[in-house]
């Protein structure tokens, strides 16, 4: 049974950070249209057929309004140079595309240049996770490229320690 004393959301969020994941950045569109995203690293594939992805986010964060309310988003994996992109979009900003390359993809959202893959989605699903929503998207299309991934690793920007 867990401890329940008042540190215990920090030393679950420590305990969670021993995982090391990918960082993304969910691009939506805001409730006037506005392209917007978000840094998230609760990524992970769901179903190949039908093909399904899904993320979380947190439940007060305004994206989540966004996000239940709008129907397209494309999930963008950030490479290891784009820590800058990664820290853009987790931050509150009034323009988070400010000064960032990008493309429309077919869901009339913009895609990232640069990463090292991307999936355009159409909503499919968004369930109760406690303080986050699950959001599973239908991938549309998606494509990849040649590199290496940004890590999210004990509340740190890392890349991946090659080896001889």
């Amino acid at each position: 049974m867990l401890d329940q004393t008042q540190d215990l959301p920090r030393r679950l969020r420590n305990a969670f950070g021993c995982f090391a994941s990918g960082v993304t950045v969910v691009t939506l569109r805001d409730g006037q249209g506005a392209p917007t995203g978000i840094t998230v690293n609760s990524f992970s594939s769901l179903s190949l057929d039908p093909a399904l992805l899904l993320f979380s986010v947190g439940r007060e964060q305004v994206s989540a309004r966004w996000l239940q309310s709008g129907e397209a988003f494309n999930v963008n994996i950030l490479c290891r140079d784009q820590e800058p992109l990664a820290w853009q979009f987790a931050r509150p900003h009034k323009d988070k595309f400010d000064g960032v390359a990008a493309w429309e993809a077919c869901n009339g959202v913009p895609v990232l240049d640069g990463a090292l893959a991307h999936f355009v989605c159409r909503k499919h699903a968004i369930h109760d996770g406690g303080d986050h929503l699950i959001v599973v998207g239908e991938i549309l299309d998606f494509a990849e490229r040649d590199g290496d991934p940004l890590l999210f690793h004990r509340g740190r920007m890392c890349d991946l320690a090659v080896t001889a």
